[in-house]
């Protein structure tokens, strides 16, 4: 297998549309002594990669891009295997994670081209001891370190502020799904809104971090933000409580070391997994950054936050439902960039019924993205003015 470079350091191809891409349907799984085999027929016969990680033990099965037919009620799990999950991976490739509940190696991953010039995947798993999965584990090539970030793209002379909106998810990620309506759908129908009515007034240069159901790691966010010399970073999430459907109402959180309590700290926890959904290692990147410098723009850069947070908040109020505790704060790797300014809105819980019917209201999307809209002039209106007031003084 070979490495990967972020998405975003990656020339931008205009995505095929689905209809081009092989069918994935009639998925199978089934045990048979210490082997589980899953299967699928496949519309064409491609090439597969696969491999084994740990923490958490799970296979991971890459293809090209693939349009997964599968029937809902396909049975996900058999014997060690816990289940499964599929979708694209990046514009190019798919991928099937296979969750283990006990160590397994891969005795067989391959797609056989059958009559018609169709073909069958058949993954064949074989339990092993922990030792020799750990083992196996080793020798497996894992994607590539990233590529340099990119010089800033900003076009020399841009005078525009930099907006950049990161709807959640994407791809193989699904985030919260309820009722077949996943989250990550819901987020980029609100991020695309939001560009288009920022866009409109010519103000701001807008740069989205997915502008398709595509999968982008945390890092790789984090780094369009700073490469991109982000004034905003605007990360969109829904979220789901399966065991409380009465919370609901929007949720603004910035960053911090401790959580506000211990549903943000849930909820930071949740979304920090979102690398390992789509088979990546976890673990948070240390910013490249140090000394009294850096501290400073860090400490600049939570007070810009606090003034944005706040003001959304007021905004959102102002025209939607907001959870009971609406500004919090936590852990979450995806606000870490030290010199951007960055904010996640979690615009509802999908798990209760009120909040999902309005998520997937074009009516109530219209009524927040202009509250959202709002603080953002807002607080570009204060920085301007604050800039003014200090040029007066120095007169």
């Amino acid at each position: 297998m070979t490495g990967h470079s972020p998405a975003w350091a990656q020339p931008k191809t205009e995505p095929r549309p689905q209809s081009e891409y092989p069918v994935a349907t009639d998925a199978r799984i089934e045990q048979n002594g210490e082997t589980v085999r899953l299967s699928m027929m496949l519309s064409a016969s491609v090439a597969v990669d696969a491999w084994v990680q740990a923490s958490p033990d799970r296979v991971i099965v890459e293809l090209p891009s693939t349009n997964f037919q599968i029937q809902p009620s396909a049975k996900r799990n058999a014997g060690f295997v816990s289940g499964y999950r599929y979708g694209l991976f990046t514009a190019d490739k798919a991928r099937i994670i296979i969750d283990l509940s006990q160590p397994a190696t891969i005795a067989k991953a391959e797609v056989k081209t059958v009559r018609g010039g169709f073909g069958e995947l058949a993954i064949e798993l074989k339990k092993v001891s922990r030792a020799d999965f750990l083992a196996d584990a080793g020798k497996v090539l894992k994607p590539g370190a990233p590529a340099p970030t990119p010089a800033p793209t900003k076009a020399a002379g841009e005078t525009r502020r930099t907006i950049v909106i990161d709807p959640g998810h994407g791809g193989i990620d699904p985030g919260a799904t309820v009722a077949s309506i996943a989250e990550k759908a819901v987020v980029l129908a609100f991020g695309k809104a939001l560009k288009e009515q920022l866009e409109a007034n010519g103000r701001y240069r807008i740069v989205m971090t997915r502008d398709d159901d595509r999968f982008v790691s945390l890092g790789d966010r984090v780094q369009i933000g700073r490469s991109e010399q982000a004034d905003l970073f605007i990360s969109i999430h829904a979220d789901s409580l399966t065991q409380a459907q009465d919370v609901r109402g929007a949720t603004v959180y910035t960053r911090s070391e401790r959580a506000t309590d211990a549903e943000a700290a849930r909820l930071a926890a949740k979304e920090n997994e979102a690398d390992s959904v789509a088979g990546l290692e976890t673990s948070e990147e240390v910013q490249d950054v140090a000394g009294i410098l850096m501290d400073l723009a860090r400490r600049e850069t939570r007070t810009f936050t606090g003034v944005f947070a706040r003001n959304l908040v007021e905004k959102l109020g102002g025209s939607i439902k907001m959870h009971k505790i609406p500004l919090r704060s936590a852990r979450f790797w995806v606000l870490s960039a030290p010199d951007v300014p960055s904010v996640l809105i979690e615009l509802g819980y999908m798990s209760s019924p009120k909040d999902a019917e309005l998520l997937n209201s074009p009516e109530w999307r219209g009524k927040a993205v202009t509250a959202v809209s709002a603080a953002i002039e807002d607080y570009f209106a204060r920085e301007r003015a604050s800039v003014g007031k200090a040029a007066e003084s120095r007169n």
